[in-house]
């Protein structure tokens, strides 16, 4: 047997190893595709932002999730989150992270969160989360996805409690109920689901004969055109309202995305058309869209001759994912079909 003072001794070196290890292996990381009524929440409900006190719930739960199991203790109050749609949960469940990766678009923010984000540290991106800085915001739980940050998944645990959902196409509803449970408010969680469901259940029900309608949805993108399918964020949302796409679109492969080119625009034509544009800030995606609006191709199609043909946002119609963005494009599909709440 060892002696106590030499046993104590390697304790702490490789203690010390650890953490060193840790921190090392997210130097030189620094950040780089996948929505107001009931769900949108308040962020300033309750602050995990710097300094704030340890968690004095005493409380111990396990959670299930796509890498194993976690073991929470307490009250989680200083949160990173890597997901833009976990950004959104967290905010509809009234909780401001420490730490969050970039939007997609925007300065870091998205406009529609930025006001409720002021103060949070950027991490990153989602496809490159800074792990020093995430380290060095000493969190007590870290929100992820396996589609996302599976590599990265075993220095994040080193470093505090971390939960990933396991995929983030076409299911941000299931992940929502895994983040609120993770956090400590499942009832909370249920509530705001069950409050966008009987939302969308009200917009079928006095929907009527306006379901009868097709509709496609269009995104440009740099150097890129789009039709959005079934197994997109738009996509989830319509089938939920009973919105239909054209027939033609039932025949492509895929039931995410079909990339056509210009000649193939007569493809996006329907009684309604939603486009939205992607642009990172080099305007080539802007550009794409001016382009295409003024092609004759285009302008040849029934929805925009019907001037039913409509603009929306990208970040919340497609690029953010989460259950404020869900809420708010609802909104705006109830102006849109005329439809009192």
């Amino acid at each position: 047997m060892l002696p106590k003072v030499r046993k104590k001794f390697i304790w702490t070196v490789s203690s010390l190893l650890l953490v060193f290890a840790v921190v090392l292996s997210g130097c030189g990381q620094s950040g780089s595709d996948t929505n107001s009524n009931s769900g949108s929440g308040n962020a300033g409900s309750t602050n995990s932002s710097n300094g704030a006190a340890p968690a004095s719930d005493a409380s111990e739960r396990t959670i299930t999730h796509a890498m194993g199991e976690t073991v929470i203790k307490g009250t989680p109050s200083r949160i990173v989150v890597l997901t833009n749609e976990g950004t959104e949960a967290l905010l509809a469940l009234g909780v401001k992270p420490v730490g969050a990766v970039k939007s997609w678009t925007g300065d870091p923010w998205y406009d529609h969160i930025a006001k409720d984000m002021e103060g949070v540290t950027v991490v990153g991106e989602e496809s490159q989360p800074n792990l020093e800085l995430i380290a060095s915001l000493k969190p007590d739980l870290i929100i992820g996805s396996k589609f996302r940050q599976e590599k990265v998944y075993e220095q994040l645990k080193a470093i505090a409690p971390t939960v990933f959902s396991d995929t983030l196409r076409g299911a941000w509803q299931s992940n929502f109920k895994l983040y609120a449970d993770t956090i400590g408010k499942k009832a909370e969680g249920d509530k705001i689901i069950a409050d966008y469901d009987a939302r969308t259940a009200d917009f079928k029900a006095k929907a009527g004969d306006k379901l009868n309608q097709r509709v496609s949805v269009v995104r440009f993108m740099a150097g890129k055109i789009r039709i959005y399918l079934s197994d997109t964020f738009t996509g989830i949302a319509f089938d939920k309202l009973g919105i239909k796409r054209p027939d033609s679109q039932m025949n492509y492969k895929d039931t995410f995305v079909e990339e056509i080119t210009k000649e193939r625009l007569p493809e996006a034509d329907a009684d309604i058309i939603f486009y939205f544009t992607y642009d990172t800030g080099d305007g080539k995606g802007n550009q794409m869209e001016e382009e295409m609006l003024k092609d004759p191709l285009w302008q040849s199609l029934s929805a925009v001759k019907n001037k039913k043909a409509y603009r929306v946002s990208d970040a919340i119609w497609n690029t953010s994912g989460g259950v404020i963005s869900a809420n708010m494009m609802l909104d705006e599909l109830f102006k849109m079909y005329d439809i009192q709440e």
